[in-house]
């Protein structure tokens, strides 16, 4: 008699750690309930074995004489088993120093990601205070990034890419709208700028209302659309999915979903392409919960302005910045969120809306068209006409 094994939560555990989506359960194992119920929260299946394996790929003697031929002839190279590596900066530009600027600069300069990191800020002493703080910290990390600061925006010159944090935060109490008229004029000094002295790179606007003064960064600095991208969607989205991992009991990491639209009042989270531990999110939450974390992603940045008084959001914003440059420089891979000028698609044409893409070394490789439910289009289109209108287009 052959005596099997006790299937534990322990070995439900250690599958998923090796990262299998199933665990063989041969005649004679016992499978402890606790290790079902381990099972069914990771997403694992119990399968039944011996499970078939495939049959080896026959290669005809004609094939393989040929193949082994080739290899020998002079010209032959092996095939890179590389890993894919990012690709390094020669120059980051923050034309901000403040909370949002500083922590960019702080996990810019931590990642190693730019050989200089310029921060840029009017306020006497605050940037040129900063990069001496990163570098000092140099000693410690390791990090070969060489930061410096100054109070003006000739410092701009020769970067590859530029963000724009600059300009006025919300009060308690503020929409991002509000602050469309006093921002703008931040963003046309700062597009001039970058228009003379950095005719070549691509521009990140973080500069609340986004959309809007990502149009404003377009029109003064004359860029094609595909170098003037404004981050909302990887902040609103990392938000949306914070809620959902809250309100199942899950790790955030089992989450997966996207927030498109604008980065205010008409954001519009996408639950019909969101999943927990790959499942629809119905498996795990009722209409109820799912509507919450909708209006918990939507608020999310108004309910720190509340805590905090004076200021805004500036940990969150740092990281969804860095999550698209590391989409620039290939660190990363995937659609991703970013507002961009929109020329058709979605039905969606002459204005700066949050849309799934794809980015790399100059900015938008392409946007890509998800098939949403007709509210969820609804929502992405009247989004667009608020940004419309608030701009007078």
């Amino acid at each position: 008699m052959t005596v099997g094994r006790v299937i534990g939560s322990d070995a439900i555990e250690d599958a998923r750690r090796r990262g299998r989506l199933i665990v063989e359960v041969m005649p004679g194992d016992i499978v402890t309930a606790l290790a079902r119920d381990s099972a069914e929260r990771l997403g694992l299946k119990l399968v039944e074995g011996p499970v078939e394996m495939p049959a080896p790929v026959r290669t005809d003697g004609n094939t393989a004489m040929r193949r082994v031929l080739y290899r020998r002839a002079p010209k032959w190279q092996a095939p890179s088993r590389k890993p894919r590596t990012a690709r390094r900066l020669a120059k980051l530009a923050l034309i901000g120093a403040g909370g949002v600027g500083g922590n960019i600069a702080h996990l810019a300069a931590m990642a190693d990601m730019a050989a200089e990191i310029a921060l840029i800020d009017i306020a006497p002493g605050m940037a040129a205070a900063a990069a001496l703080d990163l570098n000092h910290a140099t000693g410690i990390t390791g990090a070969g990034c060489r930061c410096v600061g100054g109070e003006t925006l000739d410092m701009v010159a020769g970067a590859e890419v530029i963000v724009a944090t600059a300009g006025r935060a919300r009060s308690p109490g503020m929409t991002r709208a509000d602050l469309i008229d006093v921002n703008a004029r931040v963003i046309r000094q700062a597009g001039e700028a970058i228009r003379s002295e950095a005719p070549n790179a691509v521009v990140i606007v973080v500069t609340n209302p986004l959309d809007e003064m990502t149009v404003e960064m377009l029109r003064a600095t004359g860029f094609p659309r595909e170098r003037v991208l404004g981050m909302a969607g990887t902040l609103d989205s990392s938000r949306f999915r914070h809620a959902l991992a809250r309100a199942a009991g899950v790790d955030p990491a089992d989450v997966e979903a996207m927030t498109l639209g604008s980065h205010g009042e008409e954001m519009a989270p996408i639950p019909s392409r969101a999943t927990i531990k790959g499942r629809p999110l119905d498996v795990f939450l009722d209409p109820a919960q799912i509507d919450a974390c909708v209006t918990d992603a939507i608020t999310g940045g108004g309910q720190v302005v509340a805590l905090k008084k004076m200021g805004s959001a500036t940990i969150a914003p740092a990281h969804a910045t860095i999550e698209l440059i590391d989409h620039m420089r290939g660190a990363r891979t995937g659609a991703v969120p970013v507002s961009v000028m929109l020329k058709g698609e979605y039905g969606i044409d002459g204005v700066v809306v949050g849309v799934p893409t794809h980015l790399g070394d100059g900015g938008l490789i392409k946007v890509e068209e998800l098939r949403l439910t007709g509210a969820e289009t609804t929502a992405l289109q009247d989004a667009a006409e608020a940004i419309r209108t608030r701009l007078g287009l």
